[in-house]
């Protein structure tokens, strides 16, 4: 079939499912309560059902009064003895896969479970509604005419006990239909590759001759690559070396400290970015509207949505409520209940609505991932946002950062202190950190208060880490690559400390 006609019948065909998407944006409250009494069914006759009673529950208020609010802590044992072989604990369908959560940099792996319906109704739905909602707004892609570079983990699917493990990317790629891989490039033997840095090379091999109409991966990583092609090819840009590419699918970390740096290697007026919320536990959110910063969140992916305002979260005033008694603007914890049977789950992302009518949502950050050491309330989406306009100032471009608190001692003020790693440098570092400050305080009534008059916080320090140090540290750590990503925000200074050690080495 000519490549032209290929274009217009997929396009045809997914786009066919923006009706179906209408149902839930029409009626969100109540396509979200059918769920929840449909997951609720699926699994009465498991352990969990039964210790509950899930085959009693006819209301979402019986649902939050019975069933408590979940850690991984809380689940492990449960899955454990299914990764060993047992089954119908948490869902009635056999759990065969489990996602290896890359997480940041935390020493504990976790195995999230993926079942059968989770597989198909989830992921591979969510991966179709992105590129439906991707042609209903742009009616002339040329999309299906080549193939989507993707950058995905860099680990294999590994067997144990008859149940099988590794990053979700990898799971997703074994369990994929064949015809998948033919709109795909590199092939499934180079996404799968273990060592990072001799996939980069594979990849660039492989996809130089294809014609790449469309990117997919984490913005960090993907940069990576695409500044290697740029170097190994000599060309200025990457529409010299793919000159049909339309758009990049991005997700995983924010992209606003990117964005400028992705505008120098994709000049196209008309190139287009969207933005995907997913995780091991689940695909939650995709841009539905071009140059859009707001996801849509999606209803019937199997996900059973709760969740938890931050003001009150952790503390024993803590509420948790149903997606339909969320407000605009307000952060919150995201619990999760899912066709793999994890039940009332903290993923321990936050988000807040930036809409309610439809339900349209910015990822915040991470509920351990924020500086609160002086009631500062610092979120990773003010640092995100203060190093972009930082970067936009003066003209400056960064690669990665974290930021660590400055505990008081004796009479001495607490502060932040940032390790930046930039790929150009700012011409005045002081103008740089001025920028960084003014802007969170905009961002960030806490944030201004404790920085007023340098009451409690003295302005940021900054340390220009030397090149490559996130790299490095992320190598000495095995987590190069795929999903990992370097923990922005910390109220301890263990990362911090790990790597000015490494600076002075």
């Amino acid at each position: 079939m000519p490549f032209p006609l290929v274009n217009s019948v997929a396009a045809w065909i997914l786009k066919k499912r923006v009706h179906q998407m209408e149902l839930f944006l029409k009626y969100p409250h109540e396509v979200q309560e059918e769920l929840l009494m449909s997951l609720l069914r699926q699994a009465d006759t498991t352990t969990v059902g039964k210790t509950y009673g899930f085959d009693s529950i006819r209301s979402y208020r019986t649902f939050a009064d019975r069933i408590p609010i979940a850690t991984y802590e809380d689940l492990e044992g449960m899955i454990e003895r299914t990764r060993r072989g047992e089954q119908n604990l948490f869902w009635s369908s056999p759990i065969k896969w489990f996602a290896k959560s890359s997480g940041t940099t935390n020493a504990q792996s976790k195995f999230i479970p993926v079942s059968f319906e989770a597989l198909e109704n989830c992921h591979y739905k969510a991966g179709k509604d992105l590129l439906c909602l991707y042609l209903n707004n742009n009616e002339d892609s040329q999309l299906f005419t080549g193939k989507s570079l993707r950058l995905g983990g860099s680990k294999q699917v590994y067997e144990q006990n008859n149940t099988y493990f590794g990053d979700l990317s990898a799971i997703l790629i074994e369990n994929m239909p064949f015809w998948a891989e033919f709109s795909s490039t590199p092939s499934n033997r180079t996404s799968l590759l273990g060592d990072w840095e001799i996939k980069l090379d594979a990849i660039i091999q492989e996809t130089l001759q294809e014609n790449v109409t469309s990117f997919a991966g984490v913005p960090s990583w993907m940069m990576v690559l695409l500044n290697k092609v740029l170097a190994e090819t000599g060309k200025k840009d990457i529409t010299e070396i793919w000159p049909n590419v339309e758009v990049y699918f991005h997700g995983g970390v924010s992209f606003d400290p990117y964005r400028d740096q992705y505008r120098k290697l994709f000049p196209k007026a008309d190139f287009q970015y969207y933005e995907i919320y997913n995780a091991s536990e689940g695909f939650f959110a995709i841009q539905d509207r071009n140059n859009s910063p707001d996801l849509l969140l999606m209803l019937d992916y199997g996900i059973f949505y709760e969740f938890i305002p931050m003001d009150t979260y952790g503390t024993a005033h803590q509420k948790v409520v149903p997606l339909w008694e969320v407000e605009p603007d307000v952060n919150y914890a995201i619990v999760i209940t899912t066709n793999s049977g994890l039940w009332r789950y903290q993923i321990g992302d936050t988000v807040r609505f930036t809409s309610i009518d439809p339900y349209r949502i910015r990822v915040t950050g991470r509920t351990k991932h924020h500086i609160n050491v002086f009631g500062e309330e610092l979120i990773i989406e003010n640092a995100d946002q203060a190093v972009a306009r930082a970067c936009e100032i003066t003209q400056a471009e960064v690669v990665d950062y974290t930021v660590a608190p400055v505990f008081m001692e004796g009479k001495e003020k607490g502060a932040h202190e940032w390790m930046i790693e930039f790929r150009r440098h700012p011409e005045n570092l002081s103008a740089f950190q001025e920028v960084l400050d003014t802007t969170l305080k905009s961002l960030n009534s806490d944030y201004e208060a404790k920085r007023l008059n340098n009451m409690t916080l003295n302005p940021p320090v900054v340390n220009v880490a030397p090149e490559n140090l996130f790299y490095h540290w992320l190598k000495r750590q095995d987590k190069l690559g795929g999903q990992h990503k370097i923990p922005r925000l910390s109220n301890q200074r263990h990362y911090m400390d790990e790597l000015k050690e490494m600076c002075r080495n």
